[in-house]
């Protein structure tokens, strides 16, 4: 009997994709990426330990903390720290609980800080994008050499300008004010300008000419055209801005005197120094500190991506 063999059938593009994909290859077990990942875990740990204990220590009995030195938990738990910085606690109760009896103003204190840093971001944003514009976009004489004078600003420590912005706050009548305190940060920085410069000269060319021919003048596509097309950079420029202006204690400190002006991070300060009988109130610094540094941590958190990605698009490695 013959045996019949039937022939090989030709496979077609459509028959390749009607195949399932093949299935991923696993990655091997490597004692290197074990080591790394101990090694990334080790460092988030070391990253964190410090907030942590500073909510330990915020949540624990001031009395009690030279007896627990020893303890990774709170020593006898406590919302007595958070009570003196809300101003829940009166002077006797305070002072009963081993911290210090002269209340804390924290609600006016965050407002100052919330006053300042907005003027400061306003500010800085809009005139450092209005300079960035100028040195990427129009054409002017010894415009490079310009921008490289200005550039070396960032080569100059800050701490060289306080004793002239000082004296300049003193001689305007806004010392111990809001104004007098973000005025010296309000116009433009170096950075600033170079960040948004270097996404400036990313933007096509054609584009803003195909306004120009339109009849636009300079002010309407800078406003119309540059503006939302560099909101990812502005913004990310405005979160750098805020955070850096909510952190600022030296220069407030030169300026501000009384509760007025005074921002959250000289109120700290402050407030450390109030020694009650058995030592620094530690618990309610430590609370106060955390309520404090809260808004930036959430603020950088929801924004960590896009600052990362707008730095790197910008051009600065």
């Amino acid at each position: 009997m013959a045996t019949v063999t039937t022939p090989p059938v030709a496979t077609t593009g459509a028959d390749t994709a009607v195949r399932p994909a093949e299935a991923p290859v696993p990655r091997r077990f490597s004692v290197g990426r074990l080591l790394a990942w101990l090694f990334l875990m080790l460092v988030i740990l070391v990253s964190l330990f410090p907030f942590y204990w500073m909510l330990r220590t915020a949540l624990s009995s001031n009395n009690a903390l030279y007896s627990g030195t020893d303890s990774l938990l709170p020593v006898q738990p406590s919302a007595g720290g958070f009570e003196r910085v809300f101003g829940i606690q009166t002077g006797q109760e305070a002072i009963d609980a081993g911290g210090a009896g002269q209340p804390i103003n924290f609600w006016r204190y965050l407002f100052n800080s919330v006053v300042v840093s907005t003027l400061i971001t306003a500010g800085q944003v809009f005139f450092s994008a209005m300079a960035a514009y100028a040195f990427a976009r129009l054409q002017w004489r010894h415009r490079e050499k310009v921008f490289a004078f200005f550039l070396a600003g960032l080569m100059i420590p800050a701490i060289f300008t306080l004793l002239p912005n000082f004296v300049l706050i003193k001689q305007l009548g806004l010392v111990d004010t809001l104004l007098g305190i973000a005025l010296p940060s309000m116009l433009m920085t170096p950075f600033a300008v170079f960040f948004l410069r270097q996404f400036f000269l990313g933007i096509s060319r054609e584009v803003e000419e195909a306004a120009l021919v339109e009849g636009a003048s300079k002010v309407r596509v800078f406003f119309r055209l540059i503006i939302p097309m560099s909101w990812a950079p502005i913004t990310t420029l405005a979160i750098l801005t805020y955070i850096t202006s909510w952190n600022e204690y030296f220069w407030p400190l030169m300026v501000s005197y009384t509760d007025n002006s005074r921002v959250l991070t000289v109120a700290l300060g402050v407030f450390k120094s109030q020694t009650p009988q058995t030592g620094p109130d530690w618990s309610g610094l430590m609370a106060a500190t955390l309520v404090a540094a809260l808004p930036m941590l959430i603020l950088f958190m929801l924004f960590a991506r896009r600052i990362v990605n707008s730095i790197g698009f910008s051009g600065i490695k």
